[in-house]
């Protein structure tokens, strides 16, 4: 962090943009990259600064670009849109005449650092000049601003694309849309801009050939490509989204989790894993999941919003919204839905459905199962083919099942039911009322066996074998 401080300084995210090649009803700042907005990544770097203000200027009525970034930032709307150099004026408007230093860039931006930031300002505050820059070269151009420099090496102007020669189509350098400012000096440019160009807007870059004409100093800052890249296009936001998607993988490596294939392993930006778990291929885990430590996850398995205790097991599974603790086996083939709360030392397996259930310590539904609005306590066991028959078309019913019950193959629960402790019900059975501790809940009809029925059907089927018409 520079030894001047930000502190008077206020940064401007521009996310007015319409995104018109992303073809969405969507705000193009809220696509997600890794499970979080575009615009959410360029604040929280901005954010690192320490700035004393941040305006993120939107466009009118972009209710769910406010809600996203919530209130420590204070959104402006631009209005009727006239391009960058109309939405700086418009967040210049709205900020203290304090504030003599602005930090201006794009919201569609997700991969700048922090540190690059800081030394875009630090590069204008050392010479004193009016702006500094950001910069990149780019093996693909396409769609940016390209940097014409003089012949000394000096920035000489910006032009956009749409005006650009074909000569300066061809240069690779381009303008990242990121400016340190003199807020004065900012101020006095903006009010020389025009509308004479190919789109009919008040360009930012006007300011750059303003400066320079005015003997005022414009500082080039180079960055990596990758930091620059913008998002304009779904093929853009795949690509940004692999990029960050390394960045996620490398964090969690570098911190001794351990991804066995990293590009065929989908986790979002803020998933928490700890270290010496193992993260097997086509593992996708998104939202606010945690993964403790010592734990093995897939093949093939997805988590949303869950929290996984240390050494666990999921393969080839289903997890969202669930709590699971230490020491619990899941799949394969499992669906744990929303309001599961696994035990520890519990287990959920093959081909086994848990929903808004708690599974208590030791507890096992081992295989082709489905137990939902339920309560099963401590060193239960849930025989194969098990069900909590909960919905009765209207309402949802509970099931309870008490510690050290042991439940049947085949087993149905006709909601509300309550098992007792130790208590049994017998294989078949369809349990309407409540088994009292220790007991034995028993429901069959007679059965009969029918003698000879196997050699009275051999003779039926001889017979009509021999029949003909006349």
């Amino acid at each position: 962090m520079s030894a001047f401080g930000n502190s008077k300084m206020a940064v401007v995210v521009l996310g007015a943009g319409k995104g018109k090649r992303m073809k969405s009803d969507i705000p193009k700042v809220l696509h997600p990259v890794c499970g979080y907005p575009i615009v959410k990544y360029v604040l929280d770097e901005a954010g690192s600064l320490g700035a004393g203000a941040t305006v993120l200027v939107v466009n009118k009525g972009a209710e769910g670009v406010r809600s996203a970034v919530g209130t420590d930032v204070s959104c402006v709307e631009q209005g009727e849109p006239l391009g960058t150099g109309h939405a700086v004026k418009v967040a210049l408007e709205e900020l203290d005449s304090a504030f003599d230093e602005m930090l201006v860039l794009p919201g569609d931006s997700p991969l700048i650092r922090g540190d690059t930031l800081q030394a875009l300002i630090d590069a204008r505050r050392s010479q004193d000049a009016a702006a500094s820059l950001l910069t990149a070269e780019l093996d693909e151009p396409e769609g940016y601003g390209r940097v014409v420099r003089d012949a000394t090496g000096g920035v000489e102007r910006i032009v956009e694309e749409p005006d650009a020669s074909e000569g300066e189509r061809a240069l690779r350098e381009v303008n990242a849309c990121t400016y340190a400012f003199s807020r004065p000096l900012l101020e006095e440019a903006l009010g020389s801009l025009t509308t004479e160009n190919a789109q009919g807007e008040y360009y930012l870059t006007g300011v750059v050939e303003y400066f320079v004409s005015g003997g005022q100093k414009v500082v080039p800052v180079k960055a990596g490509a990758e930091e620059v890249l913008g998002i304009n296009s779904r093929e853009q936001l795949a690509t940004v989204g692999s990029i960050m998607r390394h960045r996620v993988n490398k964090a969690l490596m570098d911190g001794g989790v351990t991804l066995m294939d990293p590009d065929k392993t989908y986790i979002d930006h803020g998933v928490e894993v700890r270290r010496d778990t193992v993260i097997m291929p086509m593992v996708f885990i998104a939202g606010h999941s945690r993964i403790g430590s010592c734990c093995r996850v897939g093949p093939c398995t997805a988590i949303k919003d869950s929290v996984i205790g240390d050494r666990c097991a999921v393969e080839f599974s289903s997890l969202e919204g669930c709590e699971v603790s230490e020491g619990v086996n899941v799949g394969p083939f499992s669906r744990l839905r929303p309001g599961t709360r696994m035990g520890p030392g519990s287990k959920a397996g093959s081909f086994v459905e848990i929903k808004n259930t708690a599974v208590g310590r030791g507890s096992r539904v081992p295989h082709l199962s489905y137990m939902g609005d339920a309560v099963i306590g401590d060193e239960v066991n849930i025989g194969a083919g098990s069900i909590t028959c909960n919905y009765d078309g209207e309402e949802k019913h509970h099931t309870e099942i008490g510690d050290r019950a042991f439940i049947g193959s085949d087993t149905m629960f006709i909601a509300p039911v309550k098992i007792g402790k130790e208590a049994a019900t017998a294989a078949g059975s369809s349990i309407s009322k409540d088994v009292p501790d220790g007991s034995l809940g028993i429901e069959r009809a007679d059965q009969e066996n029918v003698e000879g029925w196997r050699e009275r059907r051999k003779k039926k089927g001889s017979k009509k074998k021999g029949t003909r018409e006349v």
